[in-house]
């Protein structure tokens, strides 16, 4: 595994911030939005989720960083844009996807984090996007131990 940061971290004002992460994939767009969308398949890299995943929806999900909670579906324009909100915190998680010929971009973002522990998201969010490679390419990977290996590197860099 590399030591590669595809992470920054900003804040949003004195107590509140956002991590943005983004990756380019080996797959086609409408394989990502899959990927990103149907319950079988976030259940292997990023979250069991249960409950209406349609546009006004709300779900609950269960992280493999070990979050959980209820979500609702905000924004839902197939195969560029989702945008979900965190119902009891008020976190807000935008992924956009853009096709680059036969691969495609994944930039993720949450918003609404505290600043104080943003390198803990960034981190996360890297290992979660890391999780999403290898199950396009059939792998496995164990979250925890890359989010305890990658967290220094995420403590170590600026907030914007």
């Amino acid at each position: 595994m590399t030591d590669r940061i595809i992470g920054t971290m900003r804040r949003i004002d004195d107590r509140l911030g956002a991590v943005r992460v983004e990756d380019l994939y080996d797959t086609g767009i409408d394989d990502l939005w899959s990927a990103l969308t149907r319950p079988e398949r976030l259940a292997r890299w990023i979250a069991v989720v249960e409950g209406d995943l349609r546009l006004g929806g709300t779900f609950h999900a269960r992280f493999t960083s070990e979050w959980e909670g209820p979500m609702r579906v905000e924004t839902c324009e197939e195969p560029h844009r989702l945008l979900l909100t965190g119902l009891e915190d008020g976190t807000q998680v935008e992924a956009t996807l853009t096709a680059e010929g036969a691969r495609t971009r994944l930039v993720v973002e949450e918003r609404g984090l505290p600043v104080d522990k943003l390198h803990f998201y960034g981190a996360g969010w890297q290992v979660h996007l890391e999780d999403l490679g290898h199950l396009l390419a059939g792998e496995g990977s164990e979250w925890k131990p890359r989010w305890q290996a990658l967290t220094p590197a995420y403590e170590a860099l600026e907030v914007a």
